[in-house]
């Protein structure tokens, strides 16, 4: 069967390549790609420990079988178009978008009468990292996975804290200093359950969400290292 798998953040530097079509037994599960890349790409298996694995964008075991035509995504530890939204009870508003993040606007439109509090993260770019002078950022993600787990994210949210809305875009391509790169603003009647959500949502987006950063300085440029996925997700876990 012939499969295709993709490559993000510093796995597409690394192979100078953000794509490729791979055959393999009819048989074969998500073990046989990765045992593909430790044979044929060993400049790739210092990494290997580290990734998490999507099969059609929803992660995946490294037991999952595979089938004629999949797409299989291999993903480094996250950084963490046009806007989507989602909606669900409460309302959620979910982006992704390479145009700037409006935060003045979109917490405008979340505000009701019945909040007590509306508690907002506004993660900025800042002018340097470990002591190098930051130039500019660059985000790319796996898009239609990313927008799926960051919508999940929002319903999770909703479902084990005290909230009435929330807010979450996230801004990929070139960011400037100073510009947003990602927004979570969160609704709610009390601030207790607000300031819960919002932590418990950029924690969990830097971890799980596919997103990756791209650091570029004076002398060079680096992905950004990012935390390791939660065992349910990283491959050599399981």
């Amino acid at each position: 069967m012939h499969i295709q798998v993709l490559f993000f953040g510093r796995l597409k530097d690394i192979l100078a390549r953000d794509s490729e079509n791979l055959e393999l037994p009819e048989t074969a599960c998500v073990q046989q790609v990765l045992e593909h890349y430790r044979l044929y790409a060993p400049q790739l298996q210092p990494l290997l420990p580290s990734l998490a694995v999507a099969v059609n964008q929803e992660y995946a075991q490294t037991t999952t079988p595979l089938h004629d035509g999949d797409e299989v995504a291999l993903l480094p530890p996250v950084s963490g178009g046009a806007s989507e939204s989602a909606s669900s009870e409460p309302k959620l508003r979910v982006h992704i978008q390479d145009d700037p993040i409006l935060v003045e606007a979109l917490v405008a439109q979340l505000k009701r009468g019945e909040d007590g509090a509306v508690v907002i993260f506004d993660g900025i770019v800042r002018n340097h990292t470990r002591g190098r002078q930051t130039r500019y950022l660059v985000y790319e993600a796996y898009r239609e996975m990313a927008l799926t787990q960051m919508r999940e994210l929002a319903q999770e949210a909703a479902q084990r804290f005290a909230i009435r809305d929330v807010v979450l875009a996230h801004r990929l391509g070139r960011l400037e200093i100073g510009e947003t790169s990602v927004l979570i603003a969160v609704a709610s009647a009390h601030r207790a359950p607000a300031f819960d959500a919002c932590r418990w949502m950029i924690d969990t987006l830097k971890k799980t969400v596919p997103i990756w950063k791209k650091e570029y300085f004076e002398d060079g440029a680096v992905w950004a290292d990012g935390e390791p996925f939660p065992a349910e997700i990283a491959v050599e876990s399981k």
